[in-house]
């Protein structure tokens, strides 16, 4: 249950930014709203760190550090990826297919020792199928949509979360969770928003101000729902999370009016079963 209320919550928290993050990143630039996102993140982290349980982590090995370098940076290296496929793509196709970073996730669980059957095993081929056909599906070009590079930075961005993400969830067993999310808010900081400010290419507008802020309180929510989920059940908290492809693409289709192509809604269809059905089987 705490897996499931964990990822439940990481859901609705990483679909509502990805939401705004993708209105932010048309307008200032993907490398921007990674670096506002991080900085604001930061500081909500620091402020859980401040009110937990312990305002240290404990001693730490060669191996626990090197797990939260690898959380920080796959987190980091996926939102660029990501902001900028939403920038050049739909909302609607982006976000189901970065959503799999849960299957990836779990299948590097899986990988370390949790349990997967032949059932899960099919869902993940099915969740592939929809990735397929939402990016060849065929539709109308427009100047600023460039399918098939969004679709290409939407795999590399899902690859990078799931590594990232599987990361988080094992470092959540032995270290506090304001620390154990922490590592994506450090690494984002120092490589991209220390960088971008003194070379003064660090860009803000007043419209873009309250989506970045939010965008960075909910990816700290996220994390820190997903890093409790994650101590009952990596695979589970993982998949159940990446529901927020489904939140995201509501929202789009409610707010921004995205329009998909039937082939493309059937991918993105077969995205979100798949990821759902994955979720049902790895609970029950």
């Amino acid at each position: 249950m705490i897996a499931l209320l964990g990822g439940l919550g990481a859901a609705l928290a990483w679909g509502t930014g990805t939401f705004c993050s993708a209105r932010s990143s048309r307008s200032i630039g993907a490398w921007s709203v990674v670096a506002w996102v991080m900085l604001f993140g930061l500081v909500a982290n620091l402020v859980v760190i401040a009110v937990g349980p312990s305002l240290s982590p404990g001693s730490l090995g060669a191996t626990d550090i090197a797990w939260m370098l690898v959380s920080g940076l796959g987190n980091v290296v996926g939102l660029i990826l990501e902001y900028t496929a939403l920038r050049r793509g739909k909302v609607g196709v982006v976000t189901p297919v970065t959503s799999t970073e849960g299957a990836i996730a779990a299948v590097l669980a899986v990988a370390a020792g949790e349990a997967l059957g032949v059932a899960p095993a099919g869902l993940l081929a099915v969740v592939a199928l929809g990735v397929v056909l939402a990016g060849v599906a065929p539709e109308e070009a427009t100047p600023d949509q460039h399918k098939l590079a969004a679709l290409g930075l939407a795999v590399l961005a899902a690859l990078s979360f799931g590594i990232g993400i599987f990361a988080t969830g094992h470092i959540s067993e032995s270290l506090p969770v304001g620390w154990a999310v922490l590592p994506p808010r450090v690494v984002g900081v120092a490589v991209v928003t220390i960088p971008l400010l003194l070379s003064r290419r660090l860009r803000l507008t007043r419209a873009a101000l309250p989506l970045v802020v939010f965008t960075g309180l909910a990816e700290v929510l996220g994390f820190v729902c997903f890093a409790v989920g994650a101590r009952d059940s990596v695979a589970v908290a993982a998949v159940l999370g990446s529901q927020f492809g489904a939140v995201a693409a509501v929202a789009a289709f409610f707010l921004l009016r995205e329009r998909l192509t039937r082939l493309q809604l059937a991918g993105v269809a077969l995205i979100l079963a798949g990821v759902a059905a994955l979720a049902w089987v790895t609970v029950v």
